[in-house]
């Protein structure tokens, strides 16, 4: 009797011992396993980019990626200078450090994770400041061929050019093997989109190209507002102009806000004014009346551009406040993102499909817009491995 109390007076001060010591327990194994992310974290290898274009979009994305002198960027060359970029003479600091009293204080959102080691642009005086800014110190590339060797992500950057070089910009990455992300438009013309494909898939090279509009989380946000009309019947999208570098922009609002797959595409030209009509024909979810593009619409706010969708349900339309330079570094940051899953995986990320149908729909309202004929669509598969629907003009 004795040794059972006995027993059961010891087991009652083992259990409290335990339940004293647990916490502690677990907190030392807690911040082991902290330990152990950190230094999994903190081991793992930035990605080396090689940049191609030192532009405008160029020093856009770079600093959003890369840690760099905030005093240098704001202005690295004099007023009294002349410049080729705008972003040379402040530009970009002004949307990207908007903390008045504090201009070293980034208040656009950084993606972690990479690390700029090259750089090119056909204006060695361009890379080579845009070199200087970078903390990476990047090496200037006499040829955009060296830009793709020892690299893990090759990044074009093209912020007013039409993609007439971006098949000639992006074949050496592609052909050794490197992920490529192709700034806005994919490329000038729908062979050269095809001709990208094939390279990135003969290489097993993954490839993205995107607008900064399209990833915009007000356009998604926009998007997701649709359903307030209840049954869709009509839209419209204000500014972008129609030089091809604008125009893919609000041609891919329009692909994200309202839906792919359009049918075709008609426009309307006056000498202060041009208009993009996109038509989806019958397809369900879709606008019925279609969407109007109306490209001139004057000087706009810091490169403002609305939206606005027509319906029969809620109060029959709904808009939004205008996103512009303000805004856009948002839709940088989130293909930044997508980039970086797209080096870790080795997929593609992103509505890739989107940009492929953009191309043939500005090839058609070029067309549009000399003939004033409408154009029309039919979806193929010239590339069946890769699962991509391409558009074709017919």
């Amino acid at each position: 009797m004795k040794k059972e109390i006995f027993m059961r007076a010891m087991q009652k001060k083992l259990m409290l011992f335990f339940l004293v010591l647990l916490p502690f327990t677990l907190l030392a194994q807690g911040s082991a396993n902290s330990t152990d992310s950190e230094k999994k974290t903190k081991s793992k290898k930035p990605i080396r980019v090689g940049l191609i274009g030192c532009d405008t979009h160029g020093m856009w994305f770079g600093p959003q990626m890369q840690k760099h002198d905030p005093i240098l960027y704001s202005m690295p060359v004099p007023m009294d200078q002349p410049a080729p970029y705008s972003w040379m003479h402040g530009g970009m600091h002004y949307y990207q450090y908007t903390s008045y009293p504090d201009p070293t204080r980034m208040t656009a959102p950084f993606v972690d994770g990479f690390e700029i080691v090259k750089v090119w642009d056909k204006n060695r005086s361009a890379a080579e400041i845009a070199a200087k800014v970078f903390n990476s110190s990047p090496e200037v590339c006499d040829s955009y061929e060296q830009v793709s060797d020892d690299v893990d992500l090759v990044f074009i950057a093209d912020c007013n050019g039409d993609g007439h070089d971006h098949l000639e910009l992006a074949t050496p990455g592609l052909r050794k093997g490197i992920p490529t992300f192709v700034d806005k438009p994919f490329a000038h013309r729908m062979a050269d989109v095809v001709a990208l494909l094939k390279l990135a898939e003969e290489n097993n090279a993954p490839i993205m190209s995107l607008s900064i509009l399209q990833t915009l989380p007000e356009t998604k946000e926009f998007a997701n507002r649709i359903e307030e009309l209840e049954e869709m019947h009509f839209g419209t999208i204000q500014g972008g102009g129609t030089h091809r570098a604008g125009l893919i922009h609000t041609i891919c609002i329009a692909l994200a806000v309202f839906g792919p797959d359009v049918e075709s595409v008609r426009a309307l030209t006056s000498p202060d004014h041009t208009s993009i009509y996109l038509n989806w024909g019958s397809q369900p979810n879709r606008p019925k009346q279609g969407v109007m593009i109306n490209c001139d619409v004057g000087h706009t706010w810091f490169g403002t551009i609305h939206m606005s969708a027509y319906g029969s349900g809620g109060r029959g339309a709904i808009h939004n406040q205008g996103v512009g330079n303000w805004d856009y570094p948002r839709g940088s940051a989130e293909i930044l993102r997508l980039v970086k899953k797209m080096v870790e995986t080795g997929k593609s990320q992103g509505p890739v499909n989107q940009m492929i149908e953009a191309v043939t729909i500005a090839d058609a309202a070029e067309t549009a817009m000399k003939s004033g004929e409408t154009r029309s669509f039919q979806i193929v598969k010239p590339i069946p491995k890769m699962n991509i629907e391409l558009p074709k003009l017919r």
